[in-house]
């Protein structure tokens, strides 16, 4: 059977989605790039903001529109909260929900699964890509005011250590060179099972127990972490970029997001975290127009991310979303005055970003090299991510896919830092 897999939303669902379809690929069928080719199409939805929802439902019926007679199953936090109404789409075959997702390949092709049973035959990787996302925890007991995840996803829930060390072996023989640890709430691994200190546990085992050449955490929550856990990043295989969702810097408006943290406990959070890790770049993200944000907090709120001096916003506009304590709030802030916020903090991401690439320049860094982007008469045009997670683009007589280099950052022009290979590790 030809399968087609599709995500819309966070590294979570990305993570979901390969894991699919190395399950679809061990069970001998084929992922193809175009749902015009496919027998069947797999979905995974998002509900994070209603540009989301909308995005998911285009594509559902875009699938149909480039095969008529494929089939497509649909699953994430949009077919967690709305069932009924994706069911009605065309096309749409079977609907299935959080909870059931890690079955949804045995539903579709009848046949149970475990994809540790054997060794990998060969250098296979989904999607040709050199980064596996792996879930590691899910859900979230917290209750941030805008967040319908919470909603979609149902409480935290961890997965056991040794299965995370399990499967990142597994993609270790399969020739991944970095493994980025995802969930709902990432900081809050091991709760569920009582180990307050269970990420920092999780992560030395994989130290410990993997011999994957890097290893990458995503976003994490700024009230999970105390001091000490920044001293895990003195194994230089750990990679020194942390993603800290701010969401506001200012305390009122935080206060109304029901977020467990503030200005000083932020500030105190980044600076232990720089004092300990050798060129680390924090990028985080930040809502604009927040019911009841005045014009007042949104200026705190710049002032605190210039003094933070992040590395990048991932900016969004607030967008209520049914059944969260957000969307029943007074004073909603109007699209005109979001629109200029996300403006204003979108400029002031690109300067950060710009001013972090420039302060990495004259540096070696270890760069893993992720595609081919083009061609010129000196070489292939590849571009990589340096371990702080900057983009860098060189030319190279070589393909250097999937490749380690020690490489000198240059200069930084149209969103990557020109880099220059001065070794290449063996293969």
């Amino acid at each position: 059977m030809k399968i087609h897999l599709r995500m819309v939303g966070c590294r979570l669902n990305q993570s979901e989605i390969d894991t699919m379809a190395r399950q679809f690929k061990s069970l001998g069928h084929e992922i193809v790039d175009s749902p015009a080719e496919a027998d069947h199409s797999v979905i995974n939805t998002c509900a994070v903001t209603n540009e989301a929802t909308r995005t998911s439902r285009k594509l559902i019926r875009d699938f149909q529109r480039a095969n008529p007679a494929g089939e497509t199953t649909v699953t994430g936090c949009y077919a967690q909260i709305a069932p009924r109404e994706i069911g009605r789409l065309p096309g749409v075959r079977r609907v299935v929900d959080n909870g059931s997702k890690s079955q949804l390949v045995s539903q579709i092709t009848g046949k149970q699964i475990d994809i540790f049973d054997s060794e990998p035959h060969e250098r296979d990787l989904t999607f040709g890509r050199t980064r596996a996302f792996v879930k590691v925890q899910d859900g979230c007991d917290n209750a941030c005011a805008f967040c319908v995840t919470t909603i979609a996803r149902g409480a935290g829930r961890s997965r056991p250590i040794e299965d995370v060390v399990r499967e990142v072996n597994h993609l270790n023989r399969a020739g991944y060179q970095e493994a980025v640890l995802t969930g709902v709430h990432l900081g809050s691994y091991g709760y569920d099972r009582r180990d307050r200190d269970g990420l920092s546990h999780l992560v030395k085992a994989l130290l410990d127990d993997t011999d994957i050449p890097r290893l990458r955490l995503s976003s994490l929550e700024p009230w999970d972490l105390a001091p000490e856990f920044f001293s895990l990043w003195a194994n230089q295989r750990l990679c020194p970029h942390l993603h800290l969702p701010l969401q506001s810097g200012s305390d009122a408006t935080l206060r109304r997001m029901r977020r467990n943290t503030d200005q000083r406990r932020f500030r105190t959070l980044v600076n232990s975290a720089r004092s300990l890790i050798s060129s680390l770049r924090i990028t985080t993200d930040v809502i604009v127009g927040f019911p009841g944000e005045t014009d007042d907090e949104f200026e705190q709120s710049a002032r605190f991310i210039r003094e933070m001096d992040f590395g990048g916003l991932h900016v969004f506009r607030y967008s209520s979303r049914p059944g969260t304590a957000a969307s029943r709030m007074r004073d909603q802030v109007n699209k005109r005055t979001k629109k200029a916020r996300s403006a204003r903090l979108l400029s002031l991401s690109q300067q950060m970003e710009q001013r972090f690439a420039q302060s990495q320049y004259g540096r070696q860094s270890e760069v893993l090299w992720e595609q081919v982007s083009g061609a010129t008469p000196d070489g292939y045009i590849v571009t990589g991510y340096t371990e702080n997670y900057m983009r860098v683009r060189t030319v190279h007589p070589r393909d250097l896919t999937n490749i380690i280099t020690t490489t000198q950052l240059g200069a930084y022009t149209d969103g990557a830092i020109h880099g220059t290979v001065e070794e290449i590790a063996p293969i």
